[in-house]
Parts: structure tokens; sequence; C-alpha cells
């Protein structure tokens, strides 16, 4: 037999699809909204987290990984010659521009790969393959990027600086937050794109030697080599992230809409139980004038918020996650980790059980000779 807050939800239909509307809505809009940030920020420091150094040397002061500094390449040997290195390779990464077939031009993110080293290089290959970019002129593009690119195919041959590229190869799923698409190149081609001379680099990737931990290497080349700032991959990959999400605002922008899309839940499952409640009084009157206490009828009014809370983020979840799924298949991606959906389970259930506190304080101070006056 179904339990009195199951029957009290469905005494009126109408009222508990609002109750629901309201929680699926809210849910809906944070896990979208917080998704999207989970999303921004990894396409931030994709091509950080994805490079397989152990260290980044940059010049100092450098705030973000889209505006390097050039320095000159003998750092490179200054860096080689320390302690706890066990390889250094060269790396670039700056800003270009694409001059498509039709002779329109479009921002894209260049990305110079020492290749004769083994890091930094492009993942996610599904047509082509990285040794093309040994080619004269090759380059790899992410999938994602193609219709913005004017690419249609490998082989394709376009302009950067007036400098000829030809496609070679397609990643997948490689986005950047900037918009501004990635292009691959080795790195002797990306820096005639870049317009840099042959002895400037702006990046150094470093790999320790095993048993070399990163913070403590990155500490020494920073100390031991003039005008550079070194920093382990997660201490710069946190660093290009919060300048991308605090730093420009965006991140705070979409914290606020998720918040807000919570707050608006509380608002309508809190006046929606509260209403119910108080349509009920006289029942509520009737079962503590049979000797019903407090503590009965305040599990029976939680009750039926957890009950709403999660028949509405199991509903909530299902929509969000098709959502996600669906933008997989673009260029801003709606990431749901586990741990985000577990915690707005959390989330959910203790919004439903908090608005529900609002109407406890009515049943409080019922009085159970109500019920025997006209």
């Amino acid at each position: 037999m179904p339990s009195l807050a199951l029957r009290n939800l469905l005494h009126d239909r109408m009222r508990f699809i609002v109750t629901l509307t309201g929680i699926v809505f809210s849910v809906v809009l944070s896990a979208i909204q917080l998704g999207l940030f989970v999303g921004f920020t990894r396409a931030t420091s994709d091509v950080i987290a994805h490079a397989g150094a152990d260290v980044w040397v940059m010049s100092r002061g450098v705030g973000n990984l889209e505006n390097g500094v050039a320095f000159p390449e003998q750092r490179a040997y200054q860096v080689r010659a320390l302690p706890g290195v066990e390889a250094v390779q060269k790396h670039l990464v700056a800003f270009g521009q694409w001059k498509r077939a039709d002779g329109a031009e479009e921002g894209c993110l260049l990305i110079g790969v020492d290749l004769a080293g083994g890091m930094g290089f492009p993942w996610n290959v599904v047509e082509g393959s990285v040794a093309g970019l040994a080619e004269p002129d090759g380059v790899i593009v992410d999938e994602l990027y193609k219709a913005k690119l004017g690419v249609t195919r490998i082989g394709e041959t376009f302009e950067i600086r007036g400098h000829r590229v030809r496609v070679v190869g397609f990643t997948r799923g490689i986005r950047t937050f900037t918009t501004a698409p990635p292009v691959f190149a080795s790195f002797k081609r990306a820096q005639d794109y870049a317009g840099l001379r042959a002895d400037q680099v702006l990046y150094l990737l470093v790999k320790a030697t095993p048993g070399t931990e990163a913070d403590a290497l990155a500490a020494r080349i920073t100390a031991g080599v003039p005008d550079v700032t070194a920093l382990s991959t997660e201490a710069w990959r946190k660093k290009q992230q919060d300048y991308w999400m605090f730093g420009t605002g965006a991140g705070i922008t979409v914290l606020i809409a998720a918040g807000l899309g919570l707050l608006v839940g509380v608002v309508v499952v809190a006046q929606t139980i509260y209403a119910a409640t108080v349509d009920h009084i006289r029942e509520y009157g009737t079962l503590k004038a049979m000797g019903a206490t407090n503590a009965y009828i305040y599990r029976v009014i939680i009750k039926q918020a957890a009950i709403s809370g999660l028949i509405g983020y199991g509903i909530a979840i299902l929509i969000a996650t098709t959502v996600s799924r669906a933008s997989l298949a673009g260029t801003t991606a709606i990431i749901l980790p586990t741990p985000l959906s577990l915690g707005l389970f959390v989330l959910t259930l203790g919004m439903c059980v908090g608005a529900s506190m609002v109407s406890i304080n009515k049943v409080t101070r019922i009085d159970p000779a109500m019920v025997f006056k006209g």
C-alpha cells in the first residue's frame, strides 16, 4: 500500500506535475550550465594536459598558453644541462590566420610540434597520421572545425600568413576555448606561420628523469635559467584554466546561471510543498488529534519532498545526459562527469528537503481541536 506521503502527492496530480516540472527545470539548467563549465575548463587546457610533458618552460610573465613570448632557443641547452632533466623539446602555441579557398580568413591556433621528440603531438587522430606532419607544408586539423576552415578532405591546400599548407590528417574532439580551431604543424613550419625567427621558441617541453618530482624540477629550472619560468604540467594547466574561467569572467557567468537554476527550483518546490501542506492542514490536524507526533508528520512532509526530488532528478539527468551526448558532436561540449552527476543528486535532494522545511513551521502550530470546529 502506498505510503501517506506518496498518497498525498498523487492526490493532486496536477500540483505534483508542477512540482516535478520545477525540479526538472532547475536540475537540467544547473546540469547544462555546470557541464558547460567543465567542458570549457577542459577545452582551455587540453593542449597542456595531452602534451605528455612533466614541466613547461616559458618566458617570465606569460599568463596563458595562447599569448606566449619568444625567447632564445639556446635556453633549451641550458635546461637540458640541469640535473633531473631527461629530455627537452621545442614547442609552439600561437594564433595564426587561416585563409580558406574562397578567400575568407579565420583565426586558428597554431601548435608547432618538434617531430624529433615525443611530446606535444596531436591525439585522437581519426584520419591520416602524425607522420604526415613531416611532409612539406603538412598540417592536421580537427574535424569539428571542417566547415569553419573550409576543409572537406585530406589533400586540400590553404594558406597561413601567405604560406601554403596541406591537410594531411584529422583529429576528433580537440576543442579550444577561444573558438580558434587548432592546427598542428611541424615546429619549423609553425615558426614561419607564426612569424618567429629560426632561433626563437615560445615553449620548452621537459621530461623529468624517473624519480624526479615535477614541481621541484620546475623550481630548479626557474632558478637556474635566466628570463624563464618553469611550471609543472599540473600547475600550468591550473593557471591556464584560472585565467580563462575566472580571469576573464567567463566561468563566473556560467556558475551564476547554474546557481540561478537551483534557486528557481528551491522557490518552486518550496511554494508547491507549502501550498500542498496548507491544503491538507485539517488532515494533519486529524492525525495529531489521533495521537500522531510532530516528528511523524515531519517525516511525511520530508518524505514527500524526497520522493519529488528523486523522480525529478531521474527525469532531469536523463534529459541532461541526452543533451550532453548530442553536444559532443559540436565545438561546444557539455560534459557531465560522474562526480558532477552525483553532486547534483545530493543538491537536488537537499534542495527539496530544504524547501519542505518552509512548510513544517505551519504544521508545528496546528491545534488538534481545529478538527472539531466548524
